[in-house]
């Protein structure tokens, strides 16, 4: 079980990491609705504070979020745990046509269990993206449209560093670390085609992890998706556990 004060504190970690433009609050219901139209759906899925079930009629909490996403011109979306307290809501999102996406892993470790032994050098760390790592989010094997969507979101947000694998004037990884919370957070985790299967990642993750620790960050998280068996992989060998595993349910208007 995860602390409910460290749950509310990755929730907002997160959407300190991707920037969104708007969020709005339900203070009441203890949800944030974050705001944007980018492709990154943890900016733009409204997302409960709380691992319990909603204090009023799920039915009316998603008409509240609904109208307040509609009053800005946005779908309505909505990140929830695969949690027995939500239930509930999850039949009533199901009832109004949502659409589950696919299930995600919040998991939780430790800076310097990502200090993966015999991972080679760390990766470069720097305080603003250049060229060259948007660049790996834009190359064979990614969607383009995604990836612009990822570096602009990342790139905007105060907290981040980037992180870059540099040979012979190229960039051939990437990833990106958040500080906010009390917590540090992975993102954008990213290896150019031609250089999978050489252990990139893991420097990527150890540079990151000397970055967490010099600023005094002891406790990490990140998000991957559960069908991801090399990143699942990698993440393990770091370190990292699940805490909890959610899905963004799309509303018809999102999803056509």
């Amino acid at each position: 079980m995860t602390a409910a004060a460290d749950i509310e504190a990755i929730e907002r970690a997160t959407l300190d990491a991707v920037a969104p433009q708007r969020v709005e609050a339900l203070e009441d219901e203890a949800w944030l609705l974050p705001m944007d139209p980018g492709t990154i759906r943890r900016a733009r899925s409204a997302v409960p504070l709380r691992h319990e079930a909603p204090r009023g009629a799920p039915a009316r909490l998603l008409e509240r979020i609904e109208a307040r996403y509609a009053a800005h011109g946005h779908p309505s979306q909505l990140r929830v745990a695969d949690l027995r307290c939500f239930d509930e809501l999850r039949t009533a999102m199901t009832q109004r046509g949502y659409q589950p996406g696919k299930p995600t892993q919040t998991q939780t470790g430790t800076s310097r269990a990502m200090l993966v032994p015999g991972a080679g050098a760390p990766a470069d760390v720097d305080a603003a993206p250049d060229a060259a790592w948007a660049q790996v989010f834009l190359g064979p094997g990614f969607d383009p449209v995604d990836g612009a969507g990822r570096v602009q979101a990342l790139s905007r947000a105060s907290s981040n560093l980037f992180a870059s694998v540099r040979e012979s004037g190229s960039t051939l990884a990437a990833g990106a670390i958040s500080f906010s919370q009390g917590w540090a957070s992975v993102h954008g985790m990213r290896t150019v085609q031609s250089a999978r299967g050489r252990g990139l990642a893991r420097r990527v993750l150890a540079g990151l992890a000397q970055a967490a620790l010099q600023r005094g960050f002891e406790r990490v998280f990140l998000q991957v998706e559960t069908d991801n068996q090399a990143a699942l992989a990698l993440y393990l060998r770091a370190g990292f556990t699940p805490a909890w595993t959610y899905r963004s349910w799309q509303s018809p208007s999102a999803a056509s």
